[in-house]
């Protein structure tokens, strides 16, 4: 298994994130880690980058469904 050049630490300020919380992310994917600083294999950074962007995608959808319904009603569908 490779090694990504990117440790926790890196991830979390990429991500516009606190390190408790991409920490917390390794825990509850079973991902070890000593520290924010520790290097991660290629395929854990892959696991961890992808649960924030399906993460971002959820949160940014349910910004916008209010905006939306709102556009509905007002236009009497």
């Amino acid at each position: 298994m490779g090694f990504a050049d990117l440790s926790i630490a890196e991830i979390a300020a990429d991500y516009n994130l606190l390190e408790a919380e991409v920490l917390a992310l390794c825990d509850r994917l079973g991902i070890a880690y000593k520290t924010s600083k520790t290097r991660l294999a290629l395929e854990d950074a892959k696991t961890i980058i992808s649960q924030i962007l399906a993460q971002q995608q959820s949160s940014n959808a349910e910004k916008v469904k209010p905006m939306i319904n709102s556009c509905v009603r007002s236009r009497n569908f």
